[in-house]
């Protein structure tokens, strides 16, 4: 049972209460240093001379400019070690910001194109999840994610080379390069998939239109829309958004750093919220995108003069629109009531 907490600001509270993070590319925690260390482990060589250079490639001007250096940086990922150690710097990260919930996203295709096994990658990753549990005390649910810009025969295939390992994953989502690269794509292998057992997320309405948004939900049957902000150019879908309660899982430092908004102050996250729509907070890709979780309340609190309550909202919705049992979810959100701070906070 968590205590209420005695703070003087509305940040420490922000970093202090319960959190749960519901959209996290795995290898979109890549840090600069992490990559060195493994590309030295690994003998690969990188085109940066340094975690400096790293960084300062970290400039993009559209998703496809990041997704570049994105897979670029996969590159260093070789061995189920590798995949244990990319999880638990990202799982560590996420206890000292009292995350108690993360749903992760992996990327098979993004390691199978290379040649690497897909248990090697799974294991790797199911492993970091497991000991976090038993050592960390967060609990966690995988997704797989289906890159866009490939074919859906190749979805297909990758479908099937996680049929093995099906009671490790959750659900099924789909990423990388949406413009073009529209839901209805893939239908058959969603369909596929949800006779398998399997839930379904998707990408949609963050470069693309409001009308992916609709393909997600029509034809893929998604349970949450990932990013979505796009939706705000069609009342009818917000309309359904809200009716139907469907989660929208909005990553505002990724917003900003790939241009979807020119800067936090124009992202229209007061927006979603003062229509009822169930938005949740997440980072996305932390390690390109300038900051973690608690990062990205933070800025989004600053930068749009977020309430106490909006902010406590939007972590409620992130509990509840996780893919944990109920009785999890309400000891979750009875943690996070309890949080609340004890007297007023300034800003």
């Amino acid at each position: 049972m968590g205590e209420a907490l005695i703070v003087d600001t509305l940040e420490s509270w922000i970093r202090q209460m319960p959190k749960a993070e519901l959209h996290l590319h795995i290898e979109g925690s890549l840090e600069p240093e992490l990559m060195f260390a493994l590309a030295q482990r690994n003998n690969i060589s990188l085109p940066f001379k340094s975690i400096d250079e790293v960084k300062q490639a970290y400039s993009f001007h559209n998703l496809q400019s990041f997704l570049d250096i994105y897979y670029q940086g996969a590159q260093v990922l070789q061995t189920e070690a590798d995949f244990y150690d990319l999880t638990w710097a990202y799982l560590k990260r996420a206890s000292a910001e009292n995350i108690r919930h993360v749903e992760i996203f992996f990327d098979p295709q993004t390691h199978t194109e290379r040649g690497i096994a897909f248990e090697t990658v799974i294991t790797g990753i199911h492993n970091a999840l497991e000991d976090a549990k038993s050592q960390l005390k967060i609990s966690s649910r995988l997704i797989l994610c289906f890159l866009r810009h490939l074919s859906a025969e190749l979805a297909m295939e990758t479908l099937y080379q996680a049929l093995p390992f099906k009671h490790w994953i959750i659900a099924v989502g789909l990423d990388s390069s949406e413009l073009g690269n529209p839901p209805e794509k893939f239908k058959a292998v969603f369909d596929k998939a949800r006779q398998e057992g399997f839930l379904a997320v998707a990408h949609a309405g963050e470069e693309g239109p409001p009308e992916y948004i609709w393909q997600a939900l029509d034809l893929l049957k998604v349970a949450r829309i990932d990013h979505g902000v796009r939706c705000v150019e069609d009342p009818r879908l917000v309309e359904r958004l809200v009716k139907e309660e469907i989660p929208l899982t909005v990553c505002p430092l990724s917003n900003v750093k790939l241009r979807v908004f020119d800067t936090m102050a124009d992202h229209n996250l007061k927006q979603l919220l003062a229509k009822g729509l169930k938005v949740t907070l997440n980072s996305d890709d932390p390690a390109y995108f300038g900051g973690y979780l608690t990062q990205n309340i933070v800025s989004a609190q600053e930068a749009l003069n977020l309430t106490a309550e909006e902010i406590l909202q939007m972590m409620r919705n992130a509990f509840e629109a996780s893919f944990l049992e109920n009785p999890e979810k309400q000891a979750l959100i009875q943690d996070l009531e309890h949080s609340l701070p004890v007297g007023p906070v300034s800003h």
